[in-house]
């Protein structure tokens, strides 16, 4: 992490704290984005690990995994965090390392204050909406949850066209990689007491909370359940095919950490798909042999990209 802050022209010692608080839940909660991300320059990742660490952050708090709070405090801290972010956008000083950072990173690289705004607005959804009808009212949430991730890194990845014609491409992404999760994560959600499925797509097989359900207390899948998967599977991998184009548009030295964060994500999808659809009885990962034959051969193109822009 030193290097990293070195490279990234971080000296203040409260800054380099709060940064590497932000990498510890990347490295914690982001494995396959977290490893990618080893691929970018050192001056770069800095920002990543803030941008990311923060959403985990909201996220942990809207969640909260130890199930210790009510829905009405979650909402009032949420709100709460909400105020000191904004403050913190504006300038003014933030108590939490993790503000800190993504507020830093924010300034740094000019990102857009609407990008967090649509970003709170979707964990307050989380508080109040437990499952999505269509495939469009999903998408609707995932704009905020996880498109403007996109967005929000777009910057410190850098492009070598004008940031509009990369802006579409990094927010499907962003929803690529976040669908995937949800494919992966049914089981967890059901425990927290949402879907993140449109009903619509489910309902067409015959699917309902009911049945998804029954699934998650046997541990195993229905037919109707898998042919559902697989229909959300396609639908996924036509997201990743909407974003593919945007990676060529990225700065040289981060197109290797994208393209390997690209194939990991789809990677997951891979597995599901191996395993007949059942996200049952295990949540799936891409295996360390796979992980390791795709990112060697990225490193090496990442540095050939630097000493090319040297």
């Amino acid at each position: 992490m030193r290097t990293e802050l070195d490279a990234a022209g971080i000296t203040d010692p409260g800054l380099r704290a709060a940064y590497a608080r932000c990498r510890e839940l990347h490295a914690l909660h982001g494995r396959t984005y977290f490893l990618a991300t080893r691929v970018l320059p050192p001056a770069r990742r800095p920002a990543i690990h803030a941008l990311y660490g923060f959403a985990r952050w909201v996220d942990d708090v809207v969640d909260d995994p130890r199930r210790q709070s009510a829905p009405q405090e979650r909402a009032a801290r949420v709100a709460e965090l909400d105020a000191r972010l904004r403050a913190a956008l504006a300038g003014e000083p933030a108590q939490e390392a993790v503000l800190r950072a993504v507020a830093h990173t924010a300034r740094r690289h000019a990102i857009d204050t609407a990008h967090f705004s649509a970003f709170m607005d979707s964990m307050r959804m989380d508080l109040t909406v437990t499952d999505y009808a269509t495939h469009e009212e999903l998408r609707r949430y995932m704009y905020g949850s996880a498109a403007v991730i996109g967005l929000q890194v777009l910057p410190v990845l850098g492009t070598v066209v004008p940031r509009e014609r990369a802006a579409p491409h990094a927010a499907a992404l962003g929803e690529a990689f976040q669908f995937t999760n949800f494919l992966r994560d049914i089981a967890e959600d059901l425990d927290r007491g949402r879907i993140y499925l449109p009903a619509d797509v489910l309902a067409g097989h015959g699917v309902d909370r009911g049945l998804l359900g029954w699934c998650r207390r046997n541990r195993r899948g229905d037919p109707r359940v898998r042919a559902a998967l697989a229909e959300l599977v396609e639908l996924n991998r036509a997201d990743y095919a909407r974003a593919a184009p945007g990676i060529a548009m990225l700065s040289p030295v981060s197109r290797p950490c994208v393209a390997t964060a690209f194939t990991l994500y789809q990677g997951i999808l891979d597995e599901i798909e191996a395993a007949d659809y059942d996200v049952w009885s295990r949540r799936h990962a891409v295996p360390t042999t796979r992980r390791v034959r795709v990112a060697l051969p990225a490193l090496g193109r990442a540095v050939a990209a630097r000493l090319a822009a040297s």
